[in-house]
């Protein structure tokens, strides 16, 4: 979302009353509500012409409100937290607008990476793989882009030879970690392996990745292969079925897709545009030769949201990855 529609959904949040907004919320992903959160906290005065343009059918109740700032924080801090419940909820605010909140991993999703990053470098390599693991996979990548180089390896290493983290082991972490388990004690988590490794490192893109899988083959050949043949790359869709490609091209929105294939090999492209329709394969090659220069950054976030597409399609049993058979679900 722009910067300009951050601003305009912060302004409707405010004129719709804390219950609404807290319904929003529910719907929101970490990113998304830190996003928003942050757009909130960050608005000033309103005109009265702006909220017009902005809210519409609105009018009334918004114009009431014109004057936003004095008490965005408790505002904010009512609707977060009804939303998103006093752990989840006191996260994102301390965040956002320097309130307190009790941590539990599951709520490092809703920390900015950059904090996770600082919270633990100064842990055990032990310590970080288990915390990543439990982190969403692309939330996981950036902390783990942001530990000092050292690190990384170290912990993906580790995360690759995990094979689940005993609830007494987690509840050795420091103070700020210590309600993880938060009663769900007793029983062994499978949460490491290299499968864990492999969809962690797929977020990390520039490089980065197999630069860390270097690393890992210098100790552990085997290991790293491993990681290798869990890791499902742009270039793999090749392998999917025409049948799977067509799934996956109902999913991704067709700016997304002119994005993506931006950085792709003339063989993908022809995968990608014989399943489509004659129109719209016609649509993207017309979009393709017309697009001027694209920051590599932009197609990389394209073709990683596309990845995102076929696994949540493979997670679901719908295409196979990796060119069929049970080792090809990922």
């Amino acid at each position: 979302m722009s910067a300009e529609g951050l601003t305009n959904s912060a302004i409707l949040l405010f004129s719709v009353g804390e219950a609404l907004a807290a319904e929003v919320f529910k719907q929101l992903d970490p990113k998304e509500a830190r996003k928003l959160g942050s757009a909130m906290a960050k608005l000033g005065n309103v005109s009265k012409e702006q909220i017009d343009a902005v809210l519409g059918t609105y009018e009334t109740e918004a114009s009431a409100h014109s004057s936003f700032g004095a008490s965005n924080h408790e505002y904010i801090r009512n609707v977060i937290t009804r939303a998103l419940g006093e752990d989840k909820g006191g996260f994102l605010l301390s965040h956002i607008v320097k309130d307190k909140g009790d941590l539990g991993i599951d709520t490092l999703n809703w920390m900015d990476s950059e904090m996770v990053s600082e919270l633990i470098q100064n842990e055990h390599p032990q310590i970080i793989a288990s915390i990543l693991v439990h982190l969403e996979r692309e939330t996981a990548a950036d902390v783990l882009k942001r530990l000092p180089e050292r690190l990384r390896a170290d912990a993906t290493q580790r995360i690759a030879t995990l094979d689940g983290i005993q609830p007494v082991a987690l509840r050795e972490l420091n103070e700020v970690l210590s309600k993880l388990l938060s009663g769900k004690e007793g029983k062994k988590k499978s949460l490491g392996g290299a499968r864990a490794a492999a969809e962690i490192l797929n977020f990390l893109g520039d490089g980065a990745d197999m630069a860390i899988v270097e690393a890992i083959k210098a100790g552990d050949e085997v290991l790293s292969q491993k990681i290798v043949d869990e890791m499902f790359l742009f270039e793999n869709l090749m392998e999917i079925d025409d049948k799977g490609i067509q799934m996956i091209l109902r999913d991704v929105q067709s700016e997304s897709l002119v994005l993506a294939l931006k950085g792709a090999d003339g063989a993908l492209r022809d995968k990608i545009l014989k399943n489509m329709s004659s129109r719209a394969a016609e649509t993207l090659r017309d979009d393709l030769s017309s697009m001027g220069p694209v920051r590599l950054s932009q197609v990389e976030g394209a073709q990683k949201e596309m990845l995102k597409v076929a696994r949540t399609l493979a997670d679901d049993g719908q295409i196979v990855l990796g060119g069929g058979g049970a080792d090809g679900f990922i």
